[in-house]
């Protein structure tokens, strides 16, 4: 009797041992999407006064400028559409338009990559001409309004005595620049154009000077270092290679090595210019010799602001991952991705498909100029399907631009979608929020995953799955912190 009471406590063991892995299996974990509320911020974009909005950056400015300390900088950020407005008819004529400069951003992106795995070297990338007249530099005009990408801009002072821009940055470049008179070819900004006989700190470099020997392009004009950015969509910026003093809230950096752009073409509609974020030794961060570099994306369809921060203190809250370095391009930030889930289920993606190889193929960076994340074909193929079966209550509906999975949520104020997490060192995860991951496309309630797959050995994080996350580049470290809720 004993025996068969232990044989059946046994069995009723096992059976709820299966039923609870059955259960975990069967019960994958969700999150909720806010249809209405982010519809709702989504359609109010189109309704935003631009000359408001600058007002409001200014005091916002003025205010930081005052709080921030001696040790480091902070700059307000802002995203494109609420800085300058291009009056599109409806909501998806503008996600069109941003998808648009999206790929083209991808595309130079990735090209840049493969000339340098391929093995082309700086001298390689000097056509410019020994000397340059001035009516070489007229071109002929280029709206530049499917080129290029830029989606965030901040407020930064240039010349002495200072003036304020509207700059793109950029984490996936190094050189800093800006539209500069006379212009032969300047596309349309948001402020005046800069005026170097205006500055009393504008000092221009000479062909030998170190700055001008770190460019990848460039040439001489009365022993004058002249410049040339080359985006890789056939957009660039070329001109004069200068020294100018800079404005970070409240504090100014002299000598900063910038371009005064005298022809700009393609790029970045609304800015003045760029601000180089990269690894390089022309960009900003380098330039400053910071230890660190954090900023936080507020929603694009958002008219808040967050902060770019250098040397700031680290969030204590972060999820960290390994910083890596490519040993052929230090311009880009690598992170030791290691795998994603969805529902809570670790996708079977081999490893080697988000590994920086010896060569410098491969990796996975994190880019705040990018929108849509790109990931390998396998690793999207495996994300896609894995979302697509855990949302078979959604309605599907047929894909927009390069989204190739879209729902129908018209009519509901809120759905439950399984999670989707980005692991490091496999361990640490990184949960994003449903709304940077499942985005409207339109006015009449059509979301659609924002993933894309990529031909590429490089896989991109982009700045829709950063928003709202504080990301800090701990530079003396090696470390990437990702912090949800910290704009």
């Amino acid at each position: 009797m004993a025996a068969a009471a232990k044989s059946l406590l046994f069995t009723v063991a096992i059976f709820l041992s299966l039923s609870s892995s059955l259960s975990r299996t069967h019960s994958p974990k969700t999150t909720t999407l806010d249809v209405s509320s982010s519809l709702q911020q989504a359609l109010s974009i189109l309704s935003f006064n631009p000359q408001q909005q600058q007002q409001q950056t200014l005091v916002s400015q003025e205010q930081l400028m005052q709080q921030t300390n001696s040790s480091s900088f902070s700059v307000t950020l802002h995203s494109r559409d609420i800085i300058f407005n291009s009056q599109h008819k409806d909501y998806k004529s503008l996600v069109l338009s941003r998808l648009t400069r999206d790929i083209s951003r991808v595309k130079a992106i990735t090209t840049r990559v493969e000339l340098v795995l391929n093995g082309v070297s700086k001298s390689d990338l000097k056509p410019l001409q020994t000397e340059i007249q001035p009516e070489d530099l007229s071109t002929p005009v280029s709206s530049g309004t499917s080129q290029g990408s830029g989606e965030y801009f901040s407020r930064v002072g240039v010349g002495n005595p200072a003036k304020s821009y509207y700059m793109v940055l950029d984490t996936g470049s190094d050189i800093n620049w800006i539209q500069c008179q006379p212009c032969s070819d300047c596309y349309q900004q948001t402020d005046p154009i800069f005026t170097p006989t205006t500055s009393s700190s504008y000092n221009p470099l000479t062909c030998d000077s170190q700055q001008c020997n770190a460019l990848q392009m460039s040439s001489c004009h009365n022993e004058q270092c002249l410049y040339q950015v080359n985006y890789g969509d056939g957009s660039f910026t070329f001109g004069d290679f200068v020294t100018e003093t800079m404005s970070f809230g409240s504090g100014t950096i002299n000598n900063v090595a910038i371009g005064c752009g005298h022809d700009n073409e393609g790029l970045f509609v609304g800015a003045a210019g760029l601000l180089g974020l990269g690894g390089g030794p022309l960009s900003l961060t380098s330039q400053l010799k910071a230890t660190s570099l954090s900023y936080c994306l507020v929603n694009r369809d958002s008219p808040g602001s967050s902060t770019l921060d250098f040397n700031s203190a680290p969030v204590g809250d972060s999820v960290i991952a390994p910083l890596l370095k490519s040993s052929k391009i230090d311009t880009f930030y690598y992170v030791g991705l290691t795998g994603i889930s969805v529902g809570g289920q670790l996708l079977r993606i081999p490893q080697e498909v988000f590994r920086l190889d010896d060569s410098g193929s491969g990796g996975v960076i994190v880019d705040c100029g990018t929108a849509i994340t790109r990931l390998q074909s396998q690793a999207y193929n495996s994300l896609r399907d894995s979302f697509v079966s855990l949302s078979r209550h959604l309605r599907s509906t047929g894909g927009v631009a390069l989204f190739d999975t879209c729902y129908d949520l018209s009519g509901q104020s809120s759905v439950k979608v399984p999670t989707v997490s980005f692991h490091f060192n496999g361990q640490d995860s990184w949960n994003l929020p449903a709304a940077n991951y499942l985005i409207p496309v339109d006015s009449s309630g059509t979301y659609c995953f924002a993933f894309a797959p990529t031909t590429s050995s490089l896989s991109i994080i982009g700045n829709v799955q950063q928003q709202g996350t504080r990301v800090s580049f701990d530079l003396a470290n090696n470390r990437v912190g990702f912090s949800s809720n910290k704009c």
